[in-house]
């Protein structure tokens, strides 16, 4: 039989968000904050992502500095981190069946903060056919074999995908000694900044391969090459004992849909409020596990935001239902995508499919516009921030808000 704890808060993830969200909790002076982590060590995607770019311009620091930089400011503030114990389900509407080094518990508590962050689908989500060789990585999987490690991965890599972590896979490929023998991507062109495309292209001979997909597997025991499919038809084989599936991230929500929390069907993480509530009462979310991809600075502002709303709820503010929040295509998803007039304070983030020049990004509710802007450009999955301050003007008893994105 399980032991049985209570805490005040209990924070399931001890990435960049759910570190944030504990370490504003603890300073405000909430007696019992605890972060738990399946992984052995604390810290999140950023502990094995060795390129810089993390915290705050002009500080800014590599992966592995900015996940310590976060444990250490969670566990001074007073919260407890315990890596190595995973969430299995829920106990009852605030509690949690767990299992760690300690056996398996039960954790009671005021209030849940899901920060299980997001994962990339590997080979065999995305059904890619042929055999079932050594040297089928994802990008996490390649970063921490190199990085965490020291592993070697092979000599001649191809990178599926052409989005920015594509080109840190690229960069981890690299920093084995490995040769990057081509990215290759389905859409027309790269999902990253034209620079570091060029930058991989020109300087570091690195083939990109727009209008190209994975056909086939190949080899046996170790991976021999892939099979490419271009546009038109005609097929390529690429030698190569290694192949790095990359980006198309879904959220870890597993425990969001055991605890029958309302899903987003964009984003397929829980649906949740300005104030990142979701549908149980006392449960929020923060994070990748609401917009699988972004960056770790979204999940640090996400995490001291719940926080905010987490004080609200243990100092006995009640939250309100809100109005649903939806898009129209081109647009993919919002976050948040219930929306009350009280959501002031964090900026929404909204993707689209499609290559916009000035686009008009309109917000409305039963034919009254509450906001308008005319953008510079929109580019697909690349994120577009939307201010919030047009909350104030919604109709609680009114019909949904709709976010379009067009010409006109």
């Amino acid at each position: 039989m399980s032991r049985v704890r209570q805490v005040d808060v209990l924070i399931v993830g001890a990435g960049p968000a759910g570190l944030a969200a504990a370490a504003r909790l603890a300073a405000a002076r909430v007696p019992r904050v605890e972060v738990l982590d399946r992984e052995q060590q604390a810290g999140g995607v950023p502990r094995h992502c060795a390129h810089g770019g993390f915290g705050t311009w002009p500080h800014l620091l590599t992966g592995p500095a900015h996940a310590r930089l976060l444990v250490t400011a969670a566990e001074s503030a007073g919260a407890v981190v315990r890596p190595g114990v995973t969430a299995l389900d829920w106990a009852g509407p605030l509690s949690l069946h767990t299992v760690g080094p300690r056996g398996p518990e039960t954790v009671e508590a005021r209030a849940v903060v899901l920060a299980t962050g997001a994962r990339e689908r590997p080979r065999s989500a995305r059904l890619v056919p042929g055999t079932r060789p050594a040297g089928v990585l994802t990008t996490g999987e390649l970063q921490q074999a190199v990085h965490l490690y020291g592993q070697c991965i092979g000599e001649r890599a191809v990178v599926v995908g052409a989005e920015d972590v594509s080109y840190a896979a690229a960069a981890t490929v690299r920093a084995a000694g490995a040769e990057v023998v081509a990215m290759l991507t389905d859409l027309p062109r790269a999902r990253t900044r034209p620079a570091r495309a060029a930058d991989a292209r020109l300087r570091q001979g690195i083939p990109l391969l727009t209008g190209t997909t994975v056909a086939e597997l190949l080899g046996h025991g170790r991976l021999s090459g892939v099979r490419v499919r271009h546009g038109d038809g005609r097929d390529a084989v690429l030698s190569c004992d290694t192949v790095v599936f990359t980006g198309d991230f879904v959220p870890d929500h597993e425990l969001a849909r055991r605890g029958g929390l309302t899903l987003d069907t964009g984003t397929r993480g829980p649906a949740v409020d300005g104030s990142l509530h979701t549908s149980r009462p006392g449960v929020f979310a923060a994070g990748g596990v609401l917009h699988p991809g972004e960056s770790a600075a979204t999940a640090v502002r996400e995490g001291a935001h719940v926080a905010g709303a987490v004080l609200e709820a243990l100092a006995g503010a009640a939250a309100s239902d809100g109005v649903p929040l939806s898009v129209t295509p081109p647009l993919r998803w919002i976050v948040p995508n219930r929306v009350t007039p009280a959501d002031h304070g964090l900026p929404y983030l909204l993707r689209t499919t499609a290559h916009l020049t000035r686009p008009l990004l309109q917000v409305t509710q039963d034919g009254r516009t509450l906001h308008r802007r005319r953008l510079a450009r929109a580019v697909p999955y690349r994120t577009l921030g939307l201010t919030a301050r047009w909350t104030r003007l919604v109709d609680p008893g009114g019909g949904p808000v709709r976010v379009t994105l067009g010409d006109r």
